[in-house]
């Protein structure tokens, strides 16, 4: 039986930019937090079809569009709404607690 994963604080949720992505290093990770209508979302941070970070990207409702070649992805589930991305992106199971974000890496 594997051991669940713990959950780690990434950031006050007084420091989230209302509506908008905060980027948070976690140890050699870049975590973007996502602030929207219906909770906080976390994904890894770079794009994982041109590499871009989505931290500098556009970011609207549940969309987040890579800045680079305007793939976006839905911070939810991470799954692509856009080409040019077609697989989905890395996102994490996140929680409100305490105050804090946390997430499950």
């Amino acid at each position: 039986m594997r051991a669940e994963k713990p959950w780690r604080d990434v950031v006050e949720v007084s420091k989230l930019e209302e509506n908008w992505v905060t980027r948070v290093a976690i140890g050699p990770r870049l975590i973007a937090v996502y602030d929207t209508p219906s909770g906080v979302y976390a994904s890894l941070a770079l794009c994982n079809h041109g590499g871009a970070d989505l931290c500098d990207g556009y970011f609207d409702g549940h969309v987040i569009e890579c800045p680079l070649h305007q793939g976006a992805f839905d911070v939810r589930d991470g799954k692509p709404v856009s080409a040019p991305a077609t697989r989905a992106m890395r996102v994490f199971e996140t929680r409100v607690q305490d105050g804090m974000v946390q997430v499950r890496m």
